[in-house]
Order: structure tokens, then sequence, then C-alpha cells
């Protein structure tokens, strides 16, 4: 089933009633509609591709809690995301990448299960229309690398019954499978990763193809009998950055059916600290690539807002050190250069978002589109078969 823009509307009962139970937050979001924002919000399936509930105040800890910070976790409903990609599995480091992504996923579930009044594991569009309707935050289990498959392409079927919808092939570097963003080589898809590529396809997974380098996503692209996404980039037409796609990967991603999410990075400019109108740029150059159909957003962020920019700047670094160290850092990775748009973030950006694509003359129809019905669609593709 492909959605238009009116296939789904939740009604005004049970959207404010979410309202009222999720405090301020939302109360600033309606003030903000009431004030001449972009009034079809509530309405909106609001998908997130690649995101994350979690409080960027907290200091950094490798352990993922099965109890979600409560103000994080606020912040999320508030914000009336309808659904995230959430990353989860093996992206790095010493652990051994099966077995690390195997417990990652039983982690996640205990999770959502701890939480079941407000997440909804997502298994299909439906339950992505089902989080929508019950005004609850749908969790797309996802990984960003594909290391775990060792020498197995059959581990996908694994994965896949254990309800993961979305692997990325690479990280940023190179694994058995292809070459990612920050390989000087720009190696192609290998003969496993076809393989794995394959049994993605026989097993309607999604395929991510955010990190990976030109020869291979364009590899993959050519290789998969499906539609593949980018559910997080930028135009490198727009930002010369190995992390952001090129004009012709772009253009293929759509050419096939595919869709592809900007996010609210540091890549969305060259130098300098990225701010909403980059974001903005970037999202309408793909538009004029790829066509109003197959764009997204994928922050590759959060939805709480960070209370001290000062402490930011130092996580930042901090984190680009950790990241240096394992090898997995990026160039337009800045210390000092925070890791989110600080004029468009916290739990009314998408509200926000919608308001000033409104302003520069987008149609309800597209906003629409962008928040997250090109996505829907995508994935309904997919899952469905």
């Amino acid at each position: 089933m492909k959605l238009s823009r009116r296939g789904f509307v939740c009604s005004s009962a049970g959207a404010l009633g979410a309202a009222a139970a999720s405090g301020g937050v939302m109360a600033e979001t309606l003030t903000a509609q009431a004030q001449g924002g972009w009034s079809g919000y509530k309405d909106a399936l609001v998908l997130d591709n690649l995101g994350g509930i979690f409080n960027p105040n907290l200091p950094y800890s490798k352990d993922v809690p099965s109890t979600l910070d409560p103000r994080a976790l606020r912040d999320a409903i508030a914000s009336g995301v309808t659904a995230i990609n959430t990353t989860i599995g093996f992206v790095a480091g010493d652990a051994e990448p099966f077995e690390h992504s195997v417990r990652s996923v039983a982690r996640s579930n205990r999770q959502i299960e701890n939480h079941s009044e407000q997440l909804l594991k997502v298994l299909s569009g439906e339950d992505i229309l089902r989080a929508k309707h019950e005004g609850k935050i749908g969790i797309i289990q996802g990984f960003q690398n594909a290391a775990m498959m060792g020498e197995d392409a059959s581990r996908v079927t694994i994965f896949a019954e254990l309800g993961v919808r979305i692997i990325q092939l690479t990280y940023n570097g190179q694994n058995q499978l292809g070459a990612g963003s920050m390989v000087p080589e720009n190696g192609g898809l290998t003969a496993f990763g076809r393989d794995v590529v394959t049994e993605l396809n026989a097993n309607k997974v999604v395929i991510d193809l955010s990190h990976s380098g030109e020869r291979t996503c364009l590899d993959a692209i050519e290789a998969s009998q499906e539609p593949i996404c980018i559910t997080h980039t930028g135009c490198q037409a727009l930002a010369d950055l190995p992390r952001n796609k090129t004009d012709r990967e772009l253009r293929m991603v759509a050419e096939k059916g595919g869709a592809v999410g900007i996010y609210f990075m540091p890549f969305l400019r060259e130098d300098g600290m990225s701010m909403a109108t980059d974001l903005i740029d970037h999202i309408e150059h793909a538009i004029n690539v790829c066509g109003e159909d197959h764009v997204g957003i994928g922050t590759d962020g959060g939805l709480t807002a960070v209370d001290d920019i000062e402490a930011a700047r130092e996580r930042t670094r901090k984190s680009i050190e950790r990241r240096r160290a394992l090898g997995i850092s990026a160039k337009g990775e800045i210390p000092g250069v925070v890791t989110f748009l600080p004029d468009l973030s916290g739990p009314t950006q998408f509200q926000r978002l919608a308001d000033k694509l409104q302003a520069r003359g987008h149609s309800s129809a597209r906003i629409e589109k962008i928040l997250g019905l090109n996505f829907f669609n995508y994935y309904q593709r997919i899952w469905k078969g």
C-alpha cells in the first residue's frame, strides 16, 4: 500500500490527548502552529531514518541502559516523531561483531519492552501506522555496519528473523563487503558483498548505503534487485566531503525507486557550524537531483536539546578523539564543531523544519513527503516484497 499525502490522518482527539500527556514541549509545538507554523504537522507521518532517543547532556557511556533517560523519552514523545531508525549492533571496536550484535538486539528488545507504553518495535509498515495511531514511537532496528556477517551471508536471515529491518553495508572504513567513504582507494563491492546484497533482498531487509564509498554505493545499487536507500547523508555538490553523496549516487538511488535522507550534521558545510539554512539547501538540492518523491530526513542525532553549547563542544572534541583512535573518524569532523544544528535541535525540530520549508515556498504535499511519507512508501515496498 502506497500512501498519498492524505492516506493516513490521526484523529484530532487522539493527537490532542497525546499532546496533553506529553507536557510543555508539545504545547510549544501546538503554540507554534497557532502562530502560523505549518498546520499539517500533527497529522503527518514523521520518520527519522537515522536517529535515537538519548540525552546529550549526560556523560558519554559505551553501555546502553535498558531504561531510557526520562527526559530523553519525554522529549521524543513530545516531538511528534512517528518512527526512528535506531542504530544497534556492531559499528566499530574490539568486540566480536556477530556476538555483540546479537546481544545488542536483545538489549534493544528489552528497552522497548521496558517502555511499551511509549515504544513499539517496527517490523512492517503497518507497525509505523500503528505507532502513529497509538501515539507511540516506532523503533526500527538497524545496523550501521555489516561486519557481523563474518564470512557467512546467510547470517542475514538470523538478523532478519530477530527483527532487524535495515542493514548498512559499511561504515567509514573497509570491511569484507566493500569500502567505506574514508577508504582512499574507493574500492567497490566485493564478491561477498554481492552475496550479502542477494540475501538482504531475499529477506526483505532494507539496504542502506550511508557511509559507503562511491564505487561501493554504485555497485550495490546495480547488484540489488530492490531499491536501496541512503538513510543519512548530504550532497557532495554543496559540501565536498566524503560522507556526502555525489549527484550520480543520489540520482541512481532515485531512478531505482529508493530514498535519500538528509542529516542534521556538520558535513553540510565544508567548514564552520552547519545551520538550518544549510540543511534546507541540501534538501532542495537533493529534490532537484532525485525528485520530490525520493527525499526525506535522517538526522543522525537525537531529540533532546543541548543545555550548554560549550560543554557540547568539549564532548565533541573527546568524541572525535575516540573516533580517531578507533580509525572511524571522517573528514569534516572538526573539534569544537558540534554534531547537531544549533538553530534546529530539541523536540520541536521537525515542526520547525516544516515551518521553514513552508516559508521557502514548499507545498504541504511536498513537506509531508520530506517529513516521512517518502520513506514510509519505500519501506512498505521493501518489507512487503
